[in-house]
């Protein structure tokens, strides 16, 4: 018997037990309770059924599904809410599925066996259905009747206030992300015309666009991504406020900047994000050596080659290293430090180590990258030089670094944007691919070919013996004959 069907009966044995009865309007309509059947006048939702929506059930999580109407058994409203809905309706599979509830977050952990409160500033439930199924339930947001705890720009600071559904379509931040689908009777709910924004393709911010990116500058980021994302539009009174307060993005802590310009990048639109970014110039607080790294044809043609192959990795569901990201992003400040540290004296590789720290240095100070990702870009860097030597034993030692994929993917990159010669690329390639025998007839060749060359360098080198001038020449003096 299904496992999560022995929960549900073992919660409803227990009720009967202990005298609670489940509420009748719980009982025939789970989603329902309270939500009226056609669309209310005021501020109340419009309700959508299943053929005015046109949500196909099969692109929903089933594991999601359960989440849903366990906490449904148990008396408590529950829907999917969010981007996963935006998503089906869209036709796209969503890649998560965040679920909202009545259920304050002690009653949804007692729910499930495997549930964990997380969160300071306000607090959700994280709760893992089968292997790899993970949910963010969250609790209705309300208003609170004290005044909220804000910093001086307005950032809120504490947010654990409850509510009821309608309070808390109100306080998220896109139209778009206010809709609320119930997966067990297929009714959408949509309080904020979110539906008329997706066919418009108009992002549009709920409530004053000024206050709302105070409480959380962070929004400025989230309307970039999804604009860039979607291909949407920005409504003018959502885009307006943003140049004014950009600079509000520098109390956020770099951490979680950090986090933000990580979702930028992997959105699968990386060079749309970053062209939405200097656009509304608020690229600065996380990325300020963007300006100078684009400003260069040559740069900007190699980061957008890497954001490309990105994008596509991203878009073929294949994994992509953060490390890689960001060592594309810096690698052409790094050249230009590694260059000038040799001009200065010192020897290849400790002058490349020290430009990598110093332009890590730079980045960190505004954005920071997680040591682990550092250091999984610090050894693509240094793997660079080993490729392009290709000398001997040594190049069967770098296949086995933990990083040589990486390191090599970003080499072919380097070829694909004119950054390194072609050859070096293809001689790789058919390194990685070869037998044991082609491995040693690439080597041999290489071998051959630069002892070739360093017998020409030789020859070019050899100076002819040049005739001695007769004023230089040496005198010799012979004493006459004596008699």
């Amino acid at each position: 018997m299904d496992g999560i069907y022995c929960i549900c009966l073992m919660i409803d044995f227990l009720k009967k037990i202990f005298g609670i009865r489940q509420p009748d309007e719980a009982k025939s309509a789970p989603l329902s309770k309270g939500a009226p059947d056609i669309a209310p006048s005021g501020n109340g939702p419009v309700v959508l059924k299943a053929h005015e929506h046109h949500i196909n059930l099969k692109l929903v999580s089933k594991n999601a599904i359960r989440v849903v109407q366990i906490l449904q058994q148990a008396g408590f409203k529950a829907f999917l809410v969010g981007g996963a809905v935006r998503d089906l309706i869209l036709g796209q599979t969503p890649k998560d599925f965040d679920i909202a509830t009545d259920a304050t977050p002690e009653e949804v952990r007692r729910l499930f066996r495997r549930a964990f409160l997380i969160g300071r500033r306000f607090q959700i439930v994280h709760v893992r259905m089968g292997r790899d199924d993970l949910f963010e339930v969250t609790t209705f947001r309300g208003n609170s009747k004290k005044p909220a705890q804000v910093d001086e720009s307005g950032r809120l600071l504490s947010d654990n206030t409850f509510g009821t559904q309608e309070e808390d379509a109100a306080r998220r931040d896109f139209t778009i992300n206010a809709l609320y689908y119930n997966p067990t009777d297929q009714t959408l709910l949509d309080y904020h015309h979110g539906i008329q924004d997706l066919n418009s393709k108009t992002l549009r911010i709920i409530g004053d666009a000024t206050q709302r990116y105070r409480e959380d500058p962070v929004r400025m980021l989230r309307v970039v991504r999804f604009a860039a994302k979607l291909g949407f539009t920005l409504d003018k009174a959502t885009s307006e406020p943003i140049y004014e307060l950009r600079n509000l993005l520098d109390n956020i802590p770099s951490a979680r900047l950090f986090d933000e310009t990580l979702k930028l990048l992997m959105s699968g639109h990386a060079m749309s994000c970053l062209n939405e970014l200097r656009a509304y110039n608020l690229h600065g607080s996380l990325l300020p050596l963007l300006d100078k790294a684009l400003a260069d044809p040559k740069s900007a043609r190699f980061i957008e080659t890497a954001l490309d192959r990105t994008d596509q990795r991203i878009n073929e569901g294949k994994t992509v290293s953060p490390g890689f990201l960001f060592a594309a992003l810096l690698w052409m400040e790094v050249q230009e430090q590694w260059e000038a540290n040799q001009a200065d004296g010192e020897y290849p590789i400790p002058a490349l180590v020290d430009a990598a720290h110093t332009v890590l240095d730079r980045q960190t100070a505004s954005l920071a990258i997680q040591r682990r990702i550092a250091s999984d870009m610090m050894d693509i860097w240094l793997l660079q030089p080993r490729l392009e030597r290709r000398s001997g034993k040594s190049v069967f030692k770098i296949l086995d670094n933990s990083h040589f994929r990486a390191a090599f993917d970003f080499l072919l990159i380097r070829c694909n944007a004119g950054d390194l010669d072609a050859e070096t690329g293809e001689w790789w390639k058919a390194f990685v691919a070869g037998s044991a025998e082609e491995r040693q007839t690439l080597l041999e060749t290489l071998s051959k070919r630069a002892a070739d060359n360093s017998r020409s360098r030789k020859r070019r080198r050899r100076r002819k013996k040049r005739p001695v001038s007769p004023d230089l020449a040496p005198t010799t003096t012979h004493d006459a004959p004596t008699a």
